[in-house]
Order: structure tokens, then C-alpha cells, then sequence
């Protein structure tokens, strides 16, 4: 069992097909985040994405703000900022004024891009992304801390810049960077002393990454004097559960076909063979979870065995059922998945097998104690019948 308390949030890309009312889906995702907020959930990431017309929000800093107002206590992440498709000052700005807005409930993920056809389109070179955000981070990290910045670049001039409030988080919102396949998010958490977001941890070009992105962050934090702290070691997967396997693969008939359809448009990544069912070939290569609370705990406790502690597990919000059943989904995970790993039941188990084991002594105990109330009771009672009979007035004489 983990040392570190497990967390669980939510990464909403969003994932919507192209038939449905674009505006009634980003309301459903409010309403989700509304449900994972009253479900306990600890934190959801939203996703920027502007072309290949699935992933419908541009901007998560709006979303969030929206969010934030119709909830309580979740808080919420850019999962993530694409840093080359914006000027730095203004990234650092909007998220200092999203920090004061929820007042301490959001989180700061950044990322260089990752759909080519976003970059092209803004004709920016997928190959200096990376390079871009680096360069972004740094400077968003500085103004953060309010420092004045003159600095020039071949995408950026900065004259004196900076901040001219300061975030409401003391010093400043949680970081972190994403990291999937390349080792540059792993680079930058360990350089910055940052969280890390493993968005493709259930796959097995992400699983692998996983451990060699995480073992380079540590050694550049390393070189840096420090030790990456894996509470904030963020893993993502999908999953779908319901009360059944059987019951959940028939719920994502609704939308999983559709969902691998969009991811291999961008990019092959899932070729499934053919002849083979595409969800049921999905789970057999453990790309995720389609099944039940137990195979939910099933496959975090691998992803502890590959990777030993991390902090919180984000599932992959996908829409493969209908919304009802994706509701219903993350419910049967509050009730059954979050105690598993937090052990609050822990206390409860132990009463209750203690009971059990001292099942006859308990017996023997309240059997005891209701003779001893029934003798009591008899007692009072003949207590009382005497003393009626002492108190008894003696006949008059014209009784004799």
C-alpha cells in the first residue's frame, strides 16, 4: 500500500464526436465537473486543443472560470496551456487572475502542443515547440515570482515586463508540465522543481516513459540539489466501470469505437487487428479498464507496482457511455475505488471482525446483562408489593 495519500481528479481533453451540439456538450462537462465536486473528487485538468474537431475547448482558463463558480471545493488545472501559441506575459497574467478568481483552486499545467495541425495552422514548426515552452516556462516562473524581465527571443520581446499583481497562492499556483513520450517534461520538472503529468500512463509507449521521464526528472533535481516529491506525480488512464463487466461493455458500445476513430485520425496509435472486438481487445492489452470497481484497483495497484508512489490518479475523461452511465461510472469509483486506496474503511473492517471474533464472549455478555435487568425488574416489583402491604391501613372497628 502506498505511503503517500492517494488523490483522484479527472483529465477532461474533452473528447466529443462530431454529430452532437457542440454547446450541450461543453455544458455536459460542466455538469461533470459539478458531479465530480460533489462526488469528492480532488481536482480535474482541461485540456486546449483548437483543431481536428473533437476537443472542443480553446481555451481552459475560460472553462475553468466557469467551472469554478458552480463548485464547491474541486480545483482545477490547465491540462495543459500549449506555451508556443502564446505570449508568456499574458499566460501568466490570466492564470494569476484565474488564482484570485477561485481563490486558490487552480493549478498552472503547461505543455508545448500536441496536435501538428494546432501548430500549422499558426504556422509555427512543430519542431521548435518544445525548445518554446521551455523558454516560456522559465519566464512565466519568474514573472510569478515578480520579477521585471527584459528579454528577447525569436518569438517574444519583453521591455521591463512583468506582472503587475501577484498570484494569490503564496508564492505561486502548483506547476506542472506534462510528459508522455519525449523525455522534455521530465527535463523540465526536475530543472524547475515542477509536477508531473503522465498523460499517457496506461498505454505501453506511455508505461514505459513513465519510469525513464520520472528517473530523468530525479536526476536533474538531483544535479540541482533537490528530490522530486511524488505527491505530485499525476497519472492518467481511462476507465469506464459499472456493476458488471458485462454491464460495462455493453455501456461503451455508445461511443468507444468513435473515441479510437479520433485518436488514430490525428496519429495511429490503437490498430486494432482485424477481426477482433475493439473494446475487449482495448482491456486485453491493459490500454485501460473497461469493467468493474475491482478492475479499477486493479489497475492502479499496477501502476504502483511499475512505478512505486505517486500522488494522484487522473482517469481520462472519454464519453464512451452515454452520460448517465459515465456518471454512474465515476460514482461506483467514489464508493468503491477512493476507500480502497485512502483505507478509511480500515477502522470499520477491524470493529467488525473484532465482533466477529468475539462473537460467543458478546452473546454471553448481553445475555447476562438482560438477566440481570429481568431479576432487577422482578425485585423492584416484590420491593414494591411489600411495602403496598406494610402501608396497609388497619380494619375499623366496624369491620370486627
Amino acid at each position: 500500500m502506498a505511503r503517500i495519500p492517494l488523490r483522484h481528479g479527472a483529465f477532461l481533453p474533452p473528447f466529443h464526436p462530431l454529430d452532437e451540439n457542440p454547446a450541450a456538450c461543453i455544458d455536459r462537462d460542466l455538469e461533470l465537473m459539478q458531479w465530480l465536486d460533489k462526488l469528492g473528487f480532488h481536482e480535474a485538468w482541461i485540456g486546449e486543443h483548437h483543431s481536428a474537431g473533437w476537443e472542443l475547448i480553446s481555451s481552459p482558463e475560460l472553462f475553468i472560470a466557469v467551472a469554478a463558480e458552480r463548485t464547491k471545493s474541486i480545483k482545477f488545472g490547465t491540462g495543459v496551456i500549449s506555451l508556443p501559441y502564446h505570449n508568456p506575459l499574458m499566460v501568466a497574467n490570466r492564470i494569476i487572475q484565474l488564482d484570485h478568481h477561485t481563490r486558490g483552486r487552480v493549478m498552472f499545467g503547461a505543455g508545448p502542443g500536441l496536435l501538428a495541425s494546432d501548430a500549422l495552422m499558426m504556422g509555427i514548426d512543430p519542431d521548435t515547440q518544445r525548445d518554446r515552452m521551455a523558454e516560456a516556462l522559465d519566464l512565466i516562473l519568474r514573472l510569478f515570482k515578480g520579477e521585471t524581465v527584459t528579454e528577447k527571443t525569436d518569438w517574444y520581446n519583453f521591455v521591463g515586463a512583468r506582472a503587475h499583481i501577484l498570484p494569490y497562492t503564496k508564492p505561486y499556483p502548483e506547476v506542472a508540465v506534462v510528459s508522455s513520450v519525449t523525455p522534455s517534461g521530465g527535463r523540465l520538472a526536475g530543472k524547475y522543481d515542477l509536477a508531473m503529468i503522465c498523460v499517457a500512463a496506461t498505454n505501453p509507449f506511455g508505461f514505459d516513459a513513465l519510469g525513464a521521464n520520472w528517473k530523468i526528472a530525479n536526476d536533474l533535481a538531483a544535479e540541482h540539489g533537490r528530490m522530486m516529491d511524488p505527491a505530485r506525480l499525476r497519472l492518467v488512464g481511462p476507465m469506464h466501470i459499472a456493476e458488471t463487466r458485462a454491464k460495462a461493455m455493453e455501456n461503451v458500445k455508445f461511443g468507444f469505437e468513435r473515441y479510437l476513430g479520433y485518436l488514430n485520425n490525428n496519429q495511429l496509435r490503437f490498430n486494432v487487428p482485424k477481426g477482433y472486438d475493439a473494446a475487449e481487445w482495448f482491456i486485453e492489452n491493459k490500454f485501460g479498464v473497461i469493467g468493474t470497481p475491482d478492475d479499477a484497483i486493479a489497475l492502479i495497484e499496477r501502476l504502483y507496482a511499475k512505478q512505486g508512489d505517486f500522488g494522484v490518479f487522473l482517469q481520462q475523461v472519454h464519453n464512451w457511455a452515454d452520460f448517465e452511465q459515465t456518471k454512474r461510472s465515476y460514482e461506483l469509483y467514489q464508493r468503491y475505488v477512493m476507500p480502497h486506496f485512502s483505507c478509511d474503511n480500515g477502522p470499520r473492517t477491524e470493529s467488525f471482525d473484532w465482533c466477529t471474533d468475539h462473537r460467543d464472549l458478546l452473546s454471553e455478555k448481553r445475555a447476562s446483562a438482560a438477566r440481570l435487568m429481568f431479576d432487577k425488574h422482578e425485585a423492584e416489583q416484590k420491593a414494591k408489593e411489600s411495602a403496598t402491604e406494610v402501608a396497609r391501613p388497619l380494619p375499623g372497628k366496624d369491620a370486627w
